[in-house]
């Protein structure tokens, strides 16, 4: 089995509830719900929303001030109208907008806002990344060395 994998993000939450209200505002569908945690199903893994109190006691520390917005999430897709779409539709369902999507000096095209929690997520388009049909992402091949 790969080491290079992630098969569970889980976010800290302060309303689970509200924050679960954000997220199936954007049609995301839940794949399971327990007493105190939210799971999605995504492209291969898992996305988690978890109480940031009981996450604290589940990582074994309790009482932990746990903090958001220090990574960024992202989804891309395959052109400009849609990651506007994105965007708007993210601030629509309640999202702090950061940054309006815009030109950027990759080449590609990018925009952020933070989920009712302060969780950050980028949209973007990236036109040297290609997308699968189904919207994932592998790597194109790189002709450079690491």
């Amino acid at each position: 089995m790969t080491p290079q994998r992630v098969t569970l993000i889980t976010l800290g939450v302060d309303d689970l509830s509200r924050s679960r209200a954000f997220y199936e505002a954007l049609g995301w569908k839940p794949a399971n719900a327990l007493e105190g945690v939210v799971f999605y199903q995504i492209h291969g893994a898992v996305l988690g929303l978890f109480g940031k109190s009981a996450l604290a006691d589940d990582q074994g520390r309790p009482g932990a001030q746990l903090g958001t917005g220090a990574m960024t999430l992202a989804q891309n897709f395959p052109t400009e109208a849609e990651v506007d779409t994105a965007w708007a539709a993210a601030v629509a369902a309640g999202a702090e907008p950061l940054k309006k999507p815009e030109k950027v000096f990759w080449g590609g095209y990018s925009g952020y806002y933070a989920d009712p929690d302060g969780h950050v997520w980028e949209v973007a388009m990236n036109p040297f990344w290609p997308l699968a049909e189904d919207g994932s992402l592998t790597l194109p091949a790189d002709t450079g060395s690491a």
